[in-house]
């Protein structure tokens, strides 16, 4: 198993501590008593380590301390094929790994076939979100109904200003808006803010139709390929998180981190270091969840 090296601990350590001091945490309204359990959840999008296999990958996980999986169709995180999804369920499951999200998930078909598939393939995995990635808006009724009839949430993820219809999420929920409840958005942060919509506002606006977040942060607001560990960048966590609280999100808010695939640990390492100091500054112990 790699292990994190020391000018890595000591960089994140120092970026927790920041993030705790830092005088722009200060809130405008009263702290939770310190060390309470924190309403915000953190968890990891597969993707983030693309690039690996699960037996390389789940060390890594563990090694976080992250309990809780976004997993994703990518070599062997979770394949769609049921023999091989049971074997990827029974390792995460002797790990004390839980699964709460399954994606990006495509549909590209209006089939029933297709549709059900995607929904087997959730329902085996005891997963009750399935983020999708750009279904079409003539699709989404044959969807909804695979929602009710499994009880899964589908969130459809925005992918920013070059995706043709889901910009940001104000453009899912423009389209789910009066559709089953179950049908609702995950929003991508990053994405979000190059398609010029506030986040945080966003986050109010979609409210109980928010299943699931992916964080990430970016040093320019106009450029996708300016993501950098969270922390590092623009991205406003503290409002984010904050916002996150107030509209009592239940989901998890998940780290997908795109870039440096062949070295991701030392930044997953310092984003989720950077994370847990925003909580810890907030009042919460990230080591808790409520």
């Amino acid at each position: 198993m790699n292990t994190i090296s020391r000018r890595t601990f000591v960089r994140s350590s120092a970026l927790a501590a920041a993030a705790c001091a830092a005088p722009s945490l200060a809130l405008t309204q009263p702290k939770p008593a310190s060390g309470a359990a924190s309403p915000v959840r953190l968890g990891i999008a597969t993707y983030t380590f693309r690039n690996f296999t699960r037996a390389k990958m789940v060390p890594w996980v563990k090694q976080l301390n992250v309990a809780s999986l976004n997993c994703k169709d990518i070599l062997d995180h979770l394949p769609m094929d049921p023999t091989a999804e049971a074997a990827a369920l029974a390792d995460y499951k002797s790990n004390a790994i839980e699964l709460h999200a399954a994606g990006t998930v495509y549909f590209p078909k209006d089939e029933d076939d297709d549709i059900r598939s995607k929904f087997e393939y959730a329902q085996r995995a005891g997963i009750k979100v399935i983020v999708a990635g750009d279904p079409a808006p003539a699709t989404l009724p044959r969807i909804e109904k695979f929602v009710k009839q499994y009880d899964i949430r589908f969130a459809i993820h925005n992918h920013g200003p070059e995706d043709k219809i889901y910009h940001s999420p104000l453009d899912v929920l423009k389209i789910v808006g009066s559709m089953d409840p179950r049908m609702g958005c995950c929003i991508d942060v990053g994405h979000c803010v190059r398609a010029g919509t506030d986040v945080v506002e966003a986050i109010h606006t979609v409210g109980p139709r928010l299943f699931n977040m992916h964080i990430k942060d970016l040093a320019s607001f106009t450029e996708k390929e300016s993501q950098v560990a969270v922390g590092q960048g623009k991205m406003p966590i503290r409002e984010i998180f904050q916002a996150l609280i107030q509209t009592n999100y239940p989901g998890w808010v998940d780290l997908e981190y795109e870039i440096n695939g062949d070295d991701p640990l030392p930044g997953v390492t310092q984003s989720f270091a950077y994370m847990r100091g925003v909580l810890a500054g907030l009042g919460y112990d990230p080591r808790l969840t409520s």
